[in-house]
C-alpha cells in the first residue's frame, strides 16, 4: 500500500478505531502507539554486483502497558500529515515495523472496514535473490 492509499483510507472515517492484523490473523493489540514515521532510503549492491536503491515509508508500531490508549483513523492521519515533511512523495510503499519476539517488517496488503473498525491486513516481507542469472545457486 502506498502512503497516498493509507492516507485516503484513514481520512474516509476519522473517528473509526484502527487495527493492524498480522499475517497469522492475530491483531496487534489495540493500544498500539505509532512511534515513528520515516523515509528510508537504502543503497546496496545485489549478489550479482548491481547497485540498487530502495525507498519506502516506515511506520513503526509499539505496544506499551497503557491499555486505554487507542488511536483513531483521524489521529493516525494527523500523524501522517505532520511527518509528510520527511517523505519525498506519497507514492512510497508503506512498511510496518512491529516487534513481538524480534522486529519484523510487513507490507500493508489491504484495508477494509470490519464492524466499524478500519482493519489493515499485513503481509510478511521476505528476502529473495535479486540476480538469479548471476548467483549460480539453483532454485533461486
Amino acid at each position: 500500500m502506498k502512503v497516498s492509499e493509507l492516507a485516503a483510507a484513514l481520512q474516509e472515517k476519522p473517528d473509526a478505531p484502527v487495527s493492524f492484523i498480522l499475517p497469522d490473523g492475530t491483531p496487534i493489540p489495540a493500544h498500539f502507539h505509532v512511534t515513528e514515521v520515516g523515509h528510508v532510503r537504502k543503497e546496496f549492491f545485489d549478489c550479482g554486483g548491481v547497485r540498487r536503491t530502495d525507498e519506502y515509508c516506515a511506520l513503526q508500531l509499539w505496544v506499551a502497558s497503557d491499555v486505554e490508549h487507542k488511536l483513531t483513523a483521524g489521529k493516525i492521519s494527523s500523524i501522517l500529515r505532520v511527518t509528510a515533511r520527511v517523505l519525498p512523495n506519497d507514492s512510497l510503499d508503506v512498511q510496518v515495523e512491529y516487534q513481538r519476539d524480534s522486529l519484523s517488517v510487513y507490507r500493508i496488503a489491504s484495508a477494509q472496514r470490519v464492524f466499524g473498525k478500519l482493519a489493515f491486513q499485513l503481509e510478511a516481507k521476505g528476502t529473495a535473490c535479486l540476480a538469479p542469472d548471476q548467483c549460480g545457486v539453483s532454485g533461486c
